[in-house]
């Protein structure tokens, strides 16, 4: 028997594979975290890409807003904060000029012991910080891109003389990449912009790690540039969390070479196997099932047709999304949902549209904390209590010895 273990939450789920089935692990040979992230930071904010440094771009009076990520996302936030902040002190900024803004998209607010979390404790209480309101009244219009995206924004962020967004550089389902842009659209945009931005998934170019020619990373790109950000602090980190590089610099240079940085690690080729066990890779990343899916959208390329996918996440806050729920409970195909999308675009309605697709494709188990009867009826997936439980049950329908690939990261890696 082989055994694997995989992250649930913030606990570790171990089982045993049959030797016969297993047809290997899909990992990468990651770098290490770098020694000294703070330091590593530092530096390259001195020695920014396509930019000046941070302290030439400083007056004394100038107001700062900072752009966080909020607490659906694994960007080291505290660690990427105290660098930043050496800095605007060492120019002469007070702590009273500095505001930092969850860029929480349509997300919920993050709570204030989250912030302290994200943020570290004593940065939480000395620098002022609030969350971005999709829906708010106050909100700023910049302009329209030129697909038609009205671009609405947070006031201090629009009002700002010096603008820092901050983030991770990853893996996202239908933009492409998370980091640079996605900081202002949607991080700090109204729910008509996302909106509007969103619904171009359908189209064939939205696709995980496809830049060139898609449309919603090109209109965040055109967003985000009418709010013009100051300079970019994003990370790529390792399946440990550790900071492995960092790029500093112009909104788009900045990103495009962390996106090519990460590409160079975790876009992986993999034969296909019967059955694919992935987790989405521990906590936050399997927070809820809409933040979870991802996982799900990345073990695709890896499952053959009619093949089975077994789900290891923890889910603590369930499925994250109320459209997203009504969506799987009102149509039954992923047909009927694109149909829907392209006439009418919902926020979280996109999430039921993908995993309806995914389910013409595997039929998918799942270890979770969602409560078995809601997983089973409303979202067509199979409840397991562990992993063996729905192996036996595959093996019990599926030929005769069936290949298993085990992807314990499933957020992070990209297969192809």
């Amino acid at each position: 028997m082989v055994k694997i273990s995989l992250n649930y939450g913030t606990k570790k789920m171990v089982a045993e594979i049959p030797e016969k089935n297993y047809s290997g692990t899909l990992e990468v040979n990651e770098p290490q975290g770098v020694k000294d992230p703070a330091a590593d930071i530092l530096q390259c904010l001195r020695n920014p890409i396509d930019y000046q440094p941070l302290d030439r771009l400083i007056k004394n009076e100038d107001n700062i807003a900072i752009i966080v990520d909020d607490h659906t996302r694994p960007a080291p936030t505290k660690i990427i904060l105290p660098p930043i902040l050496e800095e605007l002190k060492r120019s002469g900024i007070s702590k009273n000029n500095v505001n930092i803004i969850f860029g929480c998209g349509t997300h919920r607010k993050v709570k204030e012991q989250e912030a302290k979390n994200l943020l570290g404790e004593n940065i939480a209480e000395e620098i002022q910080w609030t969350n971005h309101d999709c829906e708010a009244e106050d909100l700023v219009y910049l302009g329209t891109t030129s697909r038609g995206t009205r671009v609405e924004l947070n006031p201090l962020v629009v009002k700002a003389d010096l603008k820092i967004l901050t983030g991770d550089i990853c893996y996202h389902f239908f933009a492409g990449y998370g980091g640079g842009r996605k900081s202002i659209m949607p991080g700090v945009a109204s729910k008509e912009t996302v909106t509007k931005n969103h619904c171009m998934l359908t189209h064939p170019k939205s696709e995980i790690g496809v830049l060139e020619g898609n449309p919603i990373h090109e209109d965040m790109v055109e967003g985000a540039k009418l709010a013009k950000p100051d300079i970019i602090v994003n990370v790529v980190q390792n399946t440990r969390k550790e900071i492995i590089k960092t790029f500093c610099g112009d909104l788009e240079s900045a990103f495009y070479e962390g996106v090519r940085f990460l590409d160079s690690v975790y876009r992986v080729k993999s034969d296909k196997a019967d059955i694919v066990i992935v987790s989405a890779g521990g906590y936050p990343k399997d927070i809820n099932l809409y933040q979870a899916y991802k996982a799900i959208h990345n073990a695709l390329p890896v499952v053959k047709n009619n093949g089975a996918i077994i789900f290891v996440a923890e889910c603590r806050e369930h499925t994250g999304h109320e459209v997203f729920q009504e969506w799987m409970e009102k149509y039954s195909t992923a047909e009927e949902m694109k149909k829907q999308l392209v006439e009418n675009f919902v926020m979280g309605a996109h999430k039921a549209y993908y995993l309806a697709k995914a389910l013409q494709k595997a039929k998918i188990y799942m270890i979770t904390e969602i409560p078995p009867k809601k997983l089973e009826k409303v979202y067509k997936i199979i409840p397991v209590k562990s992993i063996e439980e729905a192996l036996e049950d595959t093996f019990n329908t599926m030929k005769k010895d069936p290949k298993i690939k085990v992807i314990p990261h499933g957020s992070a890696i990209l297969p192809c």
